[in-house]
């Protein structure tokens, strides 16, 4: 077989390498099957345990991902260290979180070791405070069945952070089209040129980020004819704020977004921070999850609450909606032939107005929600002048509880009010069971998140950890 049209170009740990893969072969696969770098090891293959982490180089800077999760073809015109790349940009000797986590007894089977060794380089390299908060977050994406982490986490404590050189270099240019193995990947630059492949590919597979599309490829090993990369679309990458609200591109990561979102909507933060580790996070995108349309999308229940507003495009124009319309159905939205989520615009919170957010998951970090809840309220006096409530997790798409909001307006903000009005979520929903929870659960949760709400305005200074679960 011979490459059509252009050639994929990366770099990985200082070296250039021209794939002649098909382009939705996972980086995890070909850095171990093509090149033999088996340091790199795999676990899950879903995003779960860490154990493919390696860094991307972007701005000069280090960030973890999950290679079973990234298509070689995403990675085409980047810069890649794998765990052997380390100690090669260390004049080939070990760095010294590797050294610090071998002295402080930090690895047993040695299996989980390289992911946690790539992930927590990252954060010695960055100018991030090295706190016990930082280190766990970095660690989040990470399992590790022997050690119970607590020699890892000392040895990240201890270590010395001295920068290393890792030879980051310019990006090279991607290929906007590259066909191998009977597959055509097109990664356009332009919201143009990506609307003009989709109105004649309609059928071809469209991601961004990919983190939920890219368990397709790495746990259900499939090979779609085509792919369409949209990560690369200028027009899609972006942040803009104005007095009234912020609009974030559908392409823009969690992590490029999170710093805007922590600033104006803090509880959202806190759910995006949830939503995976810092790997997936750093390749996950807004729009994505949007546009996956789950009933568990961690962050749609808080867009809805907060009244955000879709932009879509298509040849033949654009059009604006509300998120809560977007979703019809399981898996199924508003999108038409041809059309794409361009950006998502989020309403500022006025001065009167309160949001807040929770998640309920067998474990904290890194899980798949039980019921998700958001809440905007807009109070006069003690009179609820305005209440948003979104649930995910409790029917076949995230959604607001019209009967319990007008069951409340214009009731005084106390807790007999609103545990009333926690009998009427069951008039909006109808959970099912499965092994997350059955539906009793699900709507027990759903009345007790609306008391917790409750709680957390009116009495800010009780334990919210007991929720933590």
């Amino acid at each position: 077989m011979t490459v059509e049209k252009s050639m994929m170009n990366l770099i990985i740990n200082g070296d250039n390498f021209s794939p002649n893969v098909p382009p939705s072969t996972t980086m995890l696969d070909y850095i171990r099957d093509h090149l033999g770098l088996k340091g790199t090891k795999e676990g899950c293959g879903e995003g779960d345990c860490g154990a493919c982490t390696i860094l991307r180089i972007s701005d000069g800077k280090l960030h973890a991902i999950n290679s079973c999760l990234m298509q070689v073809g995403q990675a085409d015109g980047g810069q890649f260290i794998t765990v052997e790349g380390l100690a090669k940009a260390n004049q080939n000797i070990l760095t010294p979180i590797q050294l610090a986590i071998a002295e402080g007894g930090g690895t047993q089977c040695g299996f989980c070791t390289p992911g946690i060794v790539t992930a927590l380089f990252a954060l010695i390299q960055s100018d991030e405070e090295i706190t016990e908060e930082a280190i766990h977050e970095t660690l989040a994406g990470n399992l590790c069945r022997c050690t119970g982490y607590l020699p890892i986490i000392e040895a990240a404590k201890k270590c010395d952070r001295t920068k290393i050189n890792f030879n980051a270099t310019a990006p090279t240019t991607h290929s906007e089209k590259y066909q191998f193995g009977g597959q055509t990947r097109h990664a356009p630059s332009t919201l143009r040129d990506l609307l003009e492949i989709l109105s004649s590919r309609p059928d071809a597979v469209l991601f961004s980020g990919g983190t939920d599309i890219g368990l397709r490829f790495s746990k259900g090993r499939e090979k779609p004819d085509r792919l369409i990369d949209a990560s690369r679309v200028k027009e899609l990458n972006f942040i803009e704020e104005t007095k009234d609200s912020i609009r974030i591109g559908a392409a823009v990561t969690y992590t490029a977004a999170l710093p805007e979102i922590e600033r104006l909507y803090p509880s959202f933060a806190d759910i995006i921070r949830r939503i995976g580790s810092k790997q997936i996070r750093n390749l996950g995108t807004i729009g994505g999850n949007i546009g996956t349309a789950s009933p568990i999308g961690d962050t749609l229940p808080c867009l809805i609450a907060l009244d955000a507003k879709l932009t879509l495009f298509s040849l033949n124009g654009v059009r604006e909606l509300a998120i809560e319309d977007f979703f019809k159905d399981y898996r199924k939205t508003s999108l038409g032939r041809g059309e794409v989520i361009h950006s998502v615009s989020i309403p500022k919170l006025a001065s009167d107005q309160i949001f807040r957010s929770y998640k309920i998951a067998k474990r904290y970090d890194q899980d798949i929600s039980t019921v998700i809840a958001a809440f905007r309220l807009e109070l006069t006096g003690q009179i609820i002048k305005d209440l948003r409530i979104a649930f995910g997790g409790m029917g076949p798409v995230p959604a607001r509880s019209p009967t319990t909001e007008k069951f409340l307006e214009n009731q005084v903000w106390n807790e007999d009010s609103l545990v009333t009005a926690g009998d009427k979520i069951a008039d909006d929903f109808s959970p099912i069971s499965d092994h997350r929870g059955t539906s009793e659960y699900r709507l027990t949760l759903a009345t007790n998140l609306l008391q917790k709400f409750f709680w957390d305005i009116s009495a800010p200074n009780t334990n919210s950890d007991l929720f933590k679960s």
